[in-house]
């Protein structure tokens, strides 16, 4: 696990933004590729994989039910 990911559901976390879900699936990717910033000839999809992982995590957190809310 990625220690620099922070948790973005209730209760743990109350105003989470697009920027803190984009934050999270950069951490992601970069922690899986290796990669800080990839290489030109990677960027596509180095950036892919986080527009993806960005609206799955998006997709999942508005999905999820918290007890007693």
């Amino acid at each position: 696990m990625c220690r620099s990911i922070k948790t973005l559901r209730p209760p743990y976390a109350e105003q989470v933004t697009d920027a803190d879900v984009r934050a999270a699936a950069l951490q992601y990717v970069r922690k899986i590729s290796g990669f800080r910033a990839p290489a030109a000839h990677n960027a596509e999809s180095f950036e892919q994989a986080v527009d993806e992982i960005e609206r799955a995590t998006a997709k999942l957190l508005g999905s999820l039910r918290v007890r007693g809310q």
